[in-house]
């Protein structure tokens, strides 16, 4: 992770007038550059879990984001601006849509897909979710779209040469995602749209818009690919956001917006199938606050190590370093959590309870875990420049979307007792007061 130029020539002007600090003095065998993983969250070495392609995808990654990204982040994060120039580079890692085979796409498995958005989201949330939202596109043309669509859409999605947005949730319904207002109407040779769409990101560029609506004639939420300038559809920035601020996140407004009958989703002809999807999103939307967690820690480590207070490195206080070992702690059992959610996907054992306990509880922990860390740099912690700020802000919409805590854990509890708890008690009948 790279410093503030301040900073560093801060921590070269104390290093000339205090010693480093001594790590053999807690790891006598070791010496400073052997203490740590390359990344120094990996503290149980997750990576002896994955396969020398996966390793050689994450570190190249990781290079890629610490080198083109993480020096340009804090600027257009303040600016609420997207970098469309690192598209290309993007693009040529070959990580966009994930479990999309063919087309152009890479076939990633959902694990190495994981690894990739967790190594994105350690420098940037916001080009995580950016990436995440267009493989959510290109997945569901994938796995619910026709031969002719895979075909025309999914290439050039693959290369990043255009963009996919994902639109279900509406103005009025956030978490009852199921009671989608937006119509789709029969008309001779395709359908007519009507609606509204809100919190919908990359929608403010995207070329190509997979919409969820309602079909009038069977009462089932069907999908549609929606072009971008299409007459009729109009998308809005939604301005003034705390969090994950380089994402274009917008209102989107369909006013008779004709789509043409092949432009038509044939495998999403009811909420089920949108759920297939929902739960591929929800194990790699658990993955973000993983990223994060892990470059808030790794920030932190190096940050109290080169920054000295009463005459001694910040590490070297006791308060400090329970800190530390809480968030790494909290890091290798999401990371675990994590992985173990990919494999059951592969296996295809994995439930819905199982995905929302996974994204419900890891971004609890990781709330916790930069929380921590944006206590520990003191004033600086406040600062986007320093990193910690930026994903402190960053955690709390990942915290609420793809399923807030509350309804991810509600969810699981169907799951585990039988029971819908989802509507308020006594809601179905009039309330005797």
């Amino acid at each position: 992770m790279i410093l503030p130029s301040k900073f560093q020539d801060e921590t070269e002007k104390s290093d000339k007038s205090s010693p480093p600090l001594d790590v053999s003095v807690a790891f006598p065998q070791a010496t400073p550059a052997s203490v740590f993983p390359p990344s120094v969250s990996d503290y149980y070495r997750f990576d002896d879990l994955l396969s020398p392609e996966e390793k050689t995808l994450r570190m190249k990654v990781r290079e890629f984001m610490e080198k083109e990204v993480a020096p340009i982040m804090a600027e257009y994060w303040e600016k609420a601006e997207f970098p469309f120039q690192i598209l290309p580079k993007l693009a040529d890692l070959g990580i966009a849509g994930f479990k999309t085979e063919g087309y152009g796409s890479p076939g990633l498995s959902i694990t190495t897909s994981a690894i990739a958005n967790a190594e994105i989201a350690r420098v940037d949330a916001s080009c995580s979710t950016f990436l995440l939202v267009h493989s959510v596109g290109m997945l569901t043309i994938a796995s619910c779209g026709s031969e002719e669509q895979k075909q025309k859409y999914l290439p050039s999605l693959a290369q990043l040469k255009t963009i996919a947005c994902w639109a279900l949730t509406e103005p009025e319904y956030g978490s009852d995602a199921s009671a989608v207002n937006t119509t789709a109407r029969k008309v001779e040779g395709g359908w007519i749209i009507d609606g509204q769409k809100r919190w919908i990101g990359n929608s403010t560029f995207a070329d190509v818009l997979v919409i969820f609506a309602r079909n009038t004639t069977t009462n089932q939420i069907n999908g549609y690919i929606v072009k971008k300038n299409s007459p009729g559809l109009k998308a809005t920035k939604i301005a003034n956001k705390i969090g994950v601020r380089i994402v274009q996140n917008g209102d989107i407004l369909l006013k008779n917006v004709f789509v043409p009958d092949e432009d038509r989703l044939p495998g999403l002809n009811s909420f089920l199938d949108t759920n297939k999807v929902l739960a591929v999103s929800r194990v790699m939307v658990a993955w973000q606050p993983i990223g994060i967690s892990m470059g808030v820690y790794d920030m932190c480590l190096r940050y109290l190590k080169e920054r000295k207070q009463f005459g001694a490195p910040l590490a070297a206080f006791q308060l400090n370093q329970q800190k530390l070992s809480l968030m790494l702690g909290n890091i290798q059992a999401m990371t675990l959590v994590g992985w173990r959610l990919c494999k059951l996907y592969d296996k295809g054992k994995m439930t819905p309870g199982h995905a929302s306990l996974g994204k419900s509880w890891i971004t609890l922990r990781a709330r916790e875990t930069v929380a921590i860390g944006r206590e520990l740099l003191g004033g600086n912690g406040i600062l986007a420049d320093f990193h910690v700020a930026k994903a402190f802000c960053d955690m709390e919409p990942i915290y609420t979307y793809e399923g807030t805590y509350d309804i991810n854990s509600l969810v699981t509890g169907r799951e585990i007792t039988g029971f819908a708890s989802f509507k308020a008690p006594g809601m179905s009948k009039q309330s005797r007061l």
